[in-house]
């Protein structure tokens, strides 16, 4: 058997509809399942910790993601400046660095 015979095989074997949707369907499977269940929580997380760097206030004690504790001393566009240690001293951060308000508002239910 000569390679154009083989090739005209295969080529009469897959022009069906149905192996060509048998083939894309576990694609677009896949293609879901990472949407809900990758994608979607993350950009779910992502609003979540958005919305609590935007509500930072004075006062709000913090965690960077670095680990450093601190107490928020002033606010800015991007920056923010931490209070931290038992000297004072103050840190300046980028907003992003922060991961976590450690203070509990009356609007909060943890």
């Amino acid at each position: 058997m000569n390679l154009s015979a083989i090739i005209s095989v295969l080529a009469a074997e897959q022009s069906s509809p149905a192996s060509l949707a048998m083939t894309f369907i576990p694609l677009v499977l896949i293609i879901v399942f990472f949407y809900f269940f990758i994608i979607r929580p993350q950009k779910k997380q992502d609003k979540k910790d958005a919305e609590m760097r935007d509500n930072l206030e004075i006062g709000d004690e913090v965690v960077t993601n670095g680990g450093i504790v601190g107490i928020v001393f002033s606010i800015k566009d991007d920056t923010v400046v931490i209070e931290t240690g038992g000297d004072r001293s103050k840190i300046r951060v980028k907003k992003w660095a922060i991961s976590k308000n450690e203070t509990i508002h009356d609007g909060d239910a943890k």
